[in-house]
């Protein structure tokens, strides 16, 4: 049976921007391989409500889960939740669960739940709350739509919360073969590998370093033994 599919929607003006390098990515990537979730599209969208609806309609539509950054602070332009309610055709609002978490966190730390942190308490009717250990403002599921905050250290969190709700597949296992040559000596080499392992990924990163060029080959896949097998062949084809 073939993995869960996933795809991310990373969500934020200032990633398109440059002024912040999305670090989300590469960490759900990792975790979802451990899981046995296959990432297989990754989008990022400004803080355009139309952009953001039409993005989780297609990516909910094609994939098991999605998996969002961003959006869902306290000012304005967090507009992730408002999006995700209509996408989905939800009505939204503050919700009397999250404005509990929200109002016992401020009040241990004894600072105000103003009008600004309350948005973080709107969440879409139907939509389940994903845990926030870090800051407590949730993230929600609604559908087979995760919504988490950008910040990566609250985005890791609540990563690992719903994780752990999830049935995952096979991890995705990987090995990599570095080769001290450029990609076009190797080439026919790797895709008469790539015809016989047909299962597996086969893919090839180039590199140059003082002026010499090489790849790493990194073969991935649910079957160890295969990579095993893989990994060896090539090794003996290039005579390495």
């Amino acid at each position: 049976m073939p993995n869960p599919t996933a795809a991310m929607l990373v969500i934020g003006d200032e990633i398109l921007s440059g002024r912040t390098r999305d670090a989300n990515m590469y960490y759900l990537a990792g975790e979802l391989s451990k899981h046995g979730v296959d990432l297989k599209e990754v989008r990022v969208v400004s803080d355009d409500a139309p952009a953001i609806v039409a993005a989780v309609r297609a990516l909910s539509d094609a994939y098991d889960h999605v998996f969002t950054s961003g959006g869902i602070g306290p000012t304005h332009d967090d507009i992730t939740a408002d999006c995700i309610a209509e996408a989905f055709g939800a009505a939204i609002d503050v919700r009397a669960d999250a404005r509990a978490i929200l109002a016992e966190h401020y009040a241990k730390t004894g600072a105000e739940l103003n009008d600004a942190r309350l948005r973080m308490a709107r969440i879409p009717d139907g939509a389940e709350l994903i845990d926030n250990p870090v800051s407590r403002a949730p993230g929600f599921t609604m559908g087979n739509v995760h919504v988490m905050a950008g910040v990566p250290v609250v985005f890791q969190a609540m990563v690992e919360t719903v994780l752990a709700t999830l049935v995952g597949g096979k991890p995705l296992l990987s090995q990599t073969l570095r080769v001290d040559r450029g990609e076009g000596e190797i080439a026919a080499t790797l895709s008469a590998l790539a015809e016989k392992y047909g299962d597996l990924s086969i893919g090839c990163y180039p590199f140059q370093i003082n002026g010499a060029f090489g790849a790493n080959v990194v073969v991935r896949g649910t079957d160890g033994a295969q990579v095993d097998a893989a990994i060896t062949e090539l090794a003996r084809d290039l005579g390495l």
